[in-house]
């Protein structure tokens, strides 16, 4: 069993598409790994603004990490925001 899958943001950004992938592999593993690409704006404050439109998208079940331009979403069985 996978303990995280990898996902690239690309140009056309948090998308309904983007969130019914990351549900499905939530499904199978508890971390997923959103990297950023640069024509997504490779800008500190856009990866928060993405990080926080994913989590709103998702659901209070899930938190969300940013290191450098990658955000590691975790998914919780309780509410953890």
């Amino acid at each position: 069993m996978m303990l995280q899958k990898h996902i690239q943001l690309g140009k056309q950004e948090v998308t309904d598409n983007f969130i019914e992938n990351l549900k499905v592999y939530f499904k199978k593993v508890k971390i997923v790994r959103v990297s950023v690409l640069k024509n997504a704006g490779h800008d500190k404050k856009k990866v928060k603004e993405y990080s926080e439109m994913i989590l709103n998208k998702l659901g209070k079940n899930y938190a969300s990490r940013i290191i450098g331009f990658t955000i590691l979403v975790k998914k919780f069985k309780k509410d953890v925001r």
